[in-house]
This record gives structure tokens, sequence and C-alpha cells, in this order.
């Protein structure tokens, strides 16, 4: 997020400054320049702690034009401080328009009350308080008639002096008028009060409304009988409009206009707080699938256009009295429903947007498809609560995603458990990174012609504080789902290549190599091949000694550039479980790979007298010698299966019959064995 400019000290009257170029061009200010700048330059220091004072100070600067407040939120950055100011600006504009109403009232009181008693002796006096005052002011008689008015009175409604004069006090009703506000009016003119003060609306005579801040005061003859009442109004319609303006700024999103995430936990927490004892309520909270790719591709500007389509979309979907759209935040979404009839009418909703929002978009020149993935949650209010209900309701969306996009999915209870868990772990996993919680292990790789240890591949764990150790296949596909893996997968090349530059120190001769694993997610990231540059320039390590393994769908899928820059800095790179996907031999031609590690199935069918299993490793094999690469053969778990793959040629095996995953120090201990062993041979 941007800081606001007042906020950086140095720039503390440059902001001043451009405030006050703001608002001289917006109306007179009743200051130079120079004083003017040291004011404003004051005020900006207490924007950050005390942003409702400086809305005070500028209305008594007699800066109190409205022209003045909406300069001032022109220019600010922050909306919440743009609130406060706007607050404390109207609060003091109010507190000035009381103190002169007062002084008005009082001296229209008092010029009354003396002219009745003198015998209208300072008439002349009354009149000029009267005609000259800058707000309104109406007298009327006890049957509600109006008897007179100033000028200011007349010119706010539009009407003439005249006419306003031959009106009755409920002719100037309006439909927004305060229930009660009728019923004050009665206990004013029975003596049972003596004024009432409320904001009003009244039309003007060319349709128009004005609101008003009026207060409406009681006149007692001298025995304190009620003779006459005497309204005076002051035209607060730019205030509300403004204060409008803020308030719908601050509860919808300001792109799509939906309300935004702010009001509908406002709007849901409304239900929960009024519900009835059998109240229920609806939520499908709904994501975008796809919407990054569009937004990445096309631009954030046809980004952004989506989102407003989409909207429309979700409105014509909501339309009725118990429902309202919003927008939580990029392109997610929430509907809500109040009462449903039942669990039927949200899947009915959830199917009527899955078939608007997939309707085909265009986006100017482009012409684009999308789908969502909706969670459905229906419940009763006394069984819930806002903050669960959205929980469910954010774990059933997950699991819609999860289970292939483009569909609902409504909330199931023991589903949800476990998906809760799993989300839990997505959640930790950031801060799991940051207390460096996950740990690398190491796997042998052994040449299967001569048992010598040839490589280790790097296999990350999560030591959980709650769970324990966590193996990969339990966190690598959230890490996937959430973005996580990127960060991890950085932290797993460094600190994998920082210990192979260390045996490889330590033990030159050994040349063993470090395989480390690349999901789909980093081998699609643009920065990989300087990345790695990075890693390999900061550890030392001999670029040939690290094997990067990809799945086959990273590498089909995958523009080979990337490929092709990895392997010419002289990195190896190796198809992981060979044979599980859709690779084949002769489009490996192609692309710079170098090794193969065979499935763990087909090694399996090699404890059996299959035939079929032996000629297929066979045919593997000789075909990847054949185009040169070497082929190592994953899972093995037996002799016999070792001595069959060195039969058929396989150049190297990995499984638990060699070593299982190990830590650093053992890995360094059977190099060190390794090493001793040599060194007696040579010696005898």
């Amino acid at each position: 997020m941007r800081t606001p400019a007042w906020r950086a000290r140095a720039d503390t009257a440059v902001f001043a400054r451009r405030w006050r170029q703001e608002l001289t061009r917006s109306v007179f200010v009743p200051m130079d320049s120079a004083s003017l700048d040291v004011f404003l330059e004051m005020l900006t220091t207490m924007l950050d702690d005390a942003p409702e004072a400086v809305g005070a100070a500028l209305v008594e600067a007699h800066l109190a034009d409205p022209s003045v407040l909406a300069a001032t939120i022109r220019i600010l950055d922050d909306k919440a401080v743009a609130a406060r100011v706007s607050t404390g600006f109207a609060q003091a504009l109010r507190a000035a328009t009381m103190a002169e109403q007062e002084r008005l009232n009082a001296a229209v009181l008092a010029a009354h009350a003396t002219a009745e008693r003198a015998l209208r002796s300072s008439e002349s006096r009354m009149r000029a308080v009267f005609q000259n005052a800058a707000v309104g002011i109406g007298i009327s008689t006890m049957d509600g008639q109006i008897v007179r008015v100033n000028q200011a009175f007349a010119d706010l409604l539009g009407y003439t002096v005249e006419h306003m004069s031959t009106l009755r006090v409920p002719d100037l009703g309006h439909p927004s008028d305060p229930p009660h506000m009728w019923q004050l009016y009665e206990e004013l003119i029975a003596g049972k009060r003596d004024f009432v003060r409320l904001e009003k609306a009244y039309y003007r005579t060319d349709g128009g409304v004005v609101w008003t801040d009026m207060t409406s005061s009681l006149i007692r003859d001298e025995d304190g009988a009620p003779e006459f009442t005497i309204a005076m109004v002051q035209d607060i319609t730019d205030r509300l409009r403004l204060q409008d303006r803020l308030e719908h700024q601050a509860t919808h999103d300001p792109l799509t206009s939906l309300p935004n995430r702010a009001m509908i936990a406002e709007r849901l927490q409304r239900i929960f707080d009024h519900a009835g004892p059998d109240a229920r309520v609806g939520v499908c909270f709904l994501d975008l699938d796809g919407f990054k790719r569009i937004n990445d591709t096309l631009g954030h500007q046809v980004g952004d256009e989506l989102l407003v389509t989409v909207a429309h979309r979700l409105l014509a979907c909501t339309s009725g009295p118990r429902r309202i759209a919003g927008r939580m935040s990029g392109d997610e979404f929430v509907l809500l429903v109040e009462n449903p009839a039942g669990p039927a009418e949200l899947t009915s909703l959830a199917e009527s947007v899955l078939k608007s929002l997939s309707r085909p978009y265009q986006l100017g020149q482009h012409r684009t498809r999308l789908s969502a993935s909706i969670g459905v949650v229906e419940s009763a209010v006394a069984e819930t609560s806002p903050a669960e209900l959205m929980k469910a309701a954010d774990l059933t969306l997950y699991v819609a995603k999860s289970e292939g996009r483009g569909r609902y999915v409504t909330y199931d209870a023991d589903r949800d458990a476990r998906q809760a868990a799993r989300y839990e772990l997505a959640a930790a996993m950031p801060d799991a990174l940051d207390r460096r919680e996950f740990s690398l292990v190491y796997q042998p790789l052994v040449s299967l012609a001569d048992g010598r240890l040839s490589g280790v591949e790097a296999l990350v764990r999560w030591q959980h504080p709650v769970h324990g150790e966590l193996s990969p296949d339990r966190f690598i596909p959230l890490a996937e789902e959430t973005g996580v893996i990127l960060a991890l997968g950085r932290w797993v090349l460094e600190e994998s290549c920082a210990q192979a530059a260390c045996w490889a120190r330590d033990f030159p001769d050994a040349q063993l190599s470090v395989s480390v694993n690349m999901t789909v997610s980093q081998v699609h990231e643009p920065t990989l091949p300087a990345d790695v540059d990075k890693i390999l320039a900061s550890s030392g390590l001999d670029p040939s000694l690290l094997v990067l393994e990809l799945t086959e769908s990273a590498v089909m899928d995958n523009d080979s550039a990337p490929l092709r820059a990895l392997a010419d800095r002289g990195i190896r790179l190796a198809i992981d479980d060979f044979g599980t996907g859709y690779s084949n031999l002769a489009y490996l031609r192609r692309l710079p790979v170098h090794i193969l590690k065979l499935a763990g199935q087909f090694v399996d069918g090699l404890s059996s007298a299959s035939v079929v299993d032996q000629q297929i490793v066979e045919t593997i094999v000789r075909l990847a010698h054949a185009i040169g690469l070497s082929v190592t053969a994953e899972a093995v778990e037996t002799q016999p299966q070792a001595d069959r793959l060195r039969d058929l040629g396989c150049d190297t095996g990995q499984g638990w019959l060699f070593a299982r995953p190990q830590r650093a120090p053992e890995i360094t201990e059977l190099l060190r064995r390794s090493r001793d062993v040599a060194d007696h041979l040579l010696q005898h």
C-alpha cells in the first residue's frame, strides 16, 4: 500500500503547499499564502494522530465552506483519515451553526419580547436581525399558520416571502420526516417543551430537495402562554452529500460498486442480531477460475473490466429483497441470502451463477470465457455464528477448487473438518518457513555396476510443532496450491546446494551430485534460471553436481527455452517417475533431459515372473541409452530387483535396499567410510 505523502517528514511542507493550492483554487481563503502555508503545515503534522482535530481547526479558522472540505478530501490518500477529518469538520460546523442559531434565536426572541413590552419601540432592530440573518427564519401561530418568513428561508425553498406566508407548517412536510417529528411539534405548541431540533428535508418549488438543520422554538406571551413558534433552518445538503459519499466509499468496492467485505460483515451481523428462533441464512462464496491468467496476459485494465462485468451478472442473479452480492477481495465474491427457503434455494442460486458467469465475455477486442468455483453453506442462525459461517463457506470453496473448478460444492461437516486440517497446514506454512521448521534428508543414489555412492536426492520434511514430522505428500500439494512452493522450493535449493558444496570440498573425489525436485509452479517461474545462477554462485557448487528433477507434466507443458538455459549452464535435468505420465522417448530427444528416473511400479514388476514388465524396463533402458540418457530406478527394495536392473542395463538405483533417507551428517559418514576404504585399497 502506498504511504500517504504527509507521513514522510521531509514532505510535510510540500504536502502543505499542495493543500494550499487545492484550497485556493476552490474557494476564497481569508489568509495570505505564507500564513496559510504555516497553518496547513501545522495541520499536516496532526493528520495521523488527530484527524478530527484537523477538520475542527479548519472550521475554527473560518474555512468552513463545503468546498474547503471537498478540496481537503481530494488530496488525502487515506480514506479512513479523510472520513475522520470530515467527521471533525462536520461536528465543528454543526457546533458553530448551533452557536450562531442560538445567538440569532436569543436576538430574535429578545427583540420580539422587547417589541411587545415596549409597544414595538425597537421594531426596526428586530426587522434588521430578522431580514439580514444568513439562516432561514419563519414564525407561525399556534394553529400552524406561517405568518412571517425572512428572505433567506424563502430563497432556500424557492418561494417568495409573500407566498410562504400563505402556507401552513404541515404544508412543508416531507416523506423522510422522522416519525416522531409531528409528535414533538404537538408537544411544542402545547407548551410541553420549549424547542425541538432535528435534521429535516424540504421540497423546493423546482422539485428538488434541500436538507436542513432545523430548530423550532416556542415564544410565550407575558403570562407564559404559547403564542408563536419560530423556526430557524440551516442548509446542510452539501455536508450530507459529502457524508453519504464518504460512507459509500467506506462500505462499497470502488471498482464494482458492490458492497465490500466490511458491509457484508455488517449485514451478516445484523441478520444474526435480529434473527428469530427459526431464522436461517445462506452464503455462496465464489472465486473466479483462471482470473490471474487473464489479468497477467491481457493486462490489469482488461482484468478490471472483467470484474465489473462479473459484478453486473451477479447482481442480476441476486435481485430480490433477501439477497445481496458483494466483493470480498481480488476475484472473490460472496452472495448472502437471508432466510432462504432451504438448501435448494442456495444450490439453485449457485447453478444460475455458474451458468451466467460461463457466458462469453467481450472485453474490448478480447473475447474470453471464465468459470467459477462456489462454496455453498445454508444453516440455521441459532446453530452458527457469522465467523463460523464464513469460515465454512471459505473451506467449502477450497474443496470446490480442489475438485476440479467450474462447480459448486455444498457444505459437509465431516469433509470440511478434514479440509480444515489441510487449510490449517496451508495457513501455517509461511510462518513455519520463517521459523525454520523445515529440514532436509538425503536418500543415496548408488551405481548398480559397482555399488559406489554417486549422488543423493534431497527430500524436505516438516517438523510440525503439533503433528510431528510430516512427509512431502502431506504439504507439498498445499504449498503448490497456495503459492508457498516458490519460497519453499527456493529454500530447499539453497540448502541442498550449500550442503553439496560442503561435500564437494571435503570429498572432491566422490563427485557426489545432489538431486532437487522442482514442481510445475517452480518450472513455470520465469526467473528460475537466474535464481539458480545466484544460488550456485552463492554456494560455490559446480553446476555439473546439481540435478533438477522435474515431473513429466512440467517438462511437456513448459517452454523448452528455460530448460535449455539451465542445461547450458551444465546443470543436469532428470524426469521423475518416468512412465506414469504421457511423455515419450521420441519427444525427449528434442529436450535437454539427461536422466530418466524409472517409476517404482516398473521396479515392483521385476519381483514377479512377469515377462512383460521386464521387457518394458529393458525397452525403456535401451531406448534411453540410444538417445544419450542414463536411467535411475526408484524404489529398489530387494537384491533380486537390483540384480535384474543391473542385468537390464540400468545405471543407478535408489531405494531402501541401499539406504533410507538420512540426515546430512549420516551422508557425511558414508562418504568418509567410502574414502577410508578407497585409501586402504590403494595402500595395499
